[in-house]
C-alpha cells in the first residue's frame, strides 16, 4: 500500500505537506478515541491551498496517513523539538488539546510505534532525501518547503494569538539568508496579514534535518494560520473566499524561491534540463 503522493518538478525546489494526509488504518482507528478519529490537528486543506505548486514546476509530497498513526515531522528517535516546552509524540498520544487520541490501554507500545516507523516514516523521508540529492545533483542546488498550518491560538503551545504567517528558518541555520531576506519581504508587505521570522514555529524535524546551506541545500518551514483559508471549527470548510485573499501571498512566495533558485542552479545544469 502506497504511503506518501509524490510528484517531480521541473525545478530545483521540492514542496513538502507533512500533516495534511487523513488516513488511518482500520486496525488503528478501532484503538482510537472520537477525539483522535476527528483528527482535530489535521492540515486540512492545505494541497488545496497550494494547488498552484505544480504549474510553477515545483514538485510536491504529502502522506497519506494522519499525523496521528505517525508524525513525519518528528524524531523517531523521540527528541523534542522544543525542549522544556509541551510537545507532541511521533505517535501523538494527546491532540493539540490534550484530550487523549488512544482508548485507555489502547495506546501503542514501542514495537507497534517501530512497525509505524518502517511502514509509513522511513518510506516518506527515504524520497524526500532522494529527491533533493536528485536536485542537487541536476541543479546544483535544492530548496525544501515545508507547508504547515495551525490554529490561530493553542493555549497548549503558546500564549495569545499566532501571526498569520510564521516562517522558520531553526534561527538561521537552514536557509541562506538572502533567500529567507526576499521570503520575508513578500510576507510583510500585506497589510491585511502578520509575520513573523523564527518566533514560536521555528521550523520542524524535517526543515533542520534537511536543510544544509554549506551543501547548497535549503529548508524553510512556512506555519500557516487556518484562519486565512478555512473554517478553523468542524466541520472545517475550504474558505474559497479567504483563499482568494491569501493565496497571492503565497503564489508570490513561492515564485520567488523558484526565481532565487533558478538564480543559484548551475547554468548548465539548468539549460540542459530545460
Amino acid at each position: 500500500m502506497e504511503s506518501f503522493r509524490f510528484q517531480p518538478g521541473e525545478t530545483p525546489v521540492l514542496l513538502s505537506i507533512p500533516h495534511v494526509g487523513t488516513m488511518i488504518p482500520p486496525d488503528i482507528a478501532a484503538t482510537l478515541t472520537e477525539e483522535g478519529l476527528a483528527q482535530p490537528d489535521a492540515d486540512r486543506h492545505l494541497d488545496r491551498l497550494y494547488h498552484f505548486a505544480p504549474a510553477l514546476g515545483i514538485g510536491f509530497m504529502t502522506p497519506l496517513c494522519s499525523r496521528y498513526v505517525v508524525d513525519v515531522n518528528r524524531d523517531p528517535t523521540g527528541k523534542p523539538l522544543y525542549p522544556g516546552a509541551s510537545n507532541t509524540e511521533i505517535c501523538p498520544l494527546t491532540t493539540f488539546d490534550n484530550a487523549p487520541v488512544y482508548k485507555p490501554g489502547q495506546e501503542p507500545d514501542a514495537a507497534e510505534i517501530e512497525r509505524r516507523i518502517g511502514a509509513y516514516w522511513r518510506p516518506y523521508h527515504e524520497q524526500l532525501q532522494a529527491e533533493l540529492r536528485s536536485l542537487k545533483d541536476r541543479f546544483g542546488v535544492a530548496v525544501l518547503f515545508d507547508a504547515h498550518s495551525v490554529r490561530r491560538q493553542v493555549p497548549r503551545f503558546f500564549d495569545g494569538a499566532l501571526p498569520d504567517f510564521s516562517l522558520g528558518t531553526a534561527d538561521g541555520q537552514t536557509a541562506a539568508p538572502p533567500l529567507v531576506g526576499r521570503l520575508m519581504n513578500v510576507l510583510t508587505a500585506s497589510e491585511r496579514y502578520s509575520a513573523m521570522l523564527n518566533g514560536r514555529f521555528k521550523g520542524g524535524y524535517i526543515t533542520r534535518t534537511y536543510g544544509n546551506p554549506a551543501e547548497n541545500i535549503h529548508a524553510i518551514q512556512l506555519e500557516l494560520t487556518q484562519a486565512t483559508y478555512m473554517d478553523e471549527d468542524p466541520p472545517h470548510r475550504f474558505r474559497p473566499d479567504l483563499t482568494a485573499q491569501v493565496r497571492p501571498s503565497l503564489e508570490r512566495l513561492m515564485s520567488v524561491i523558484v526565481e532565487w533558485a533558478w538564480e543559484k542552479a548551475s547554468g548548465r545544469r539548468r539549460a540542459g534540463y530545460l
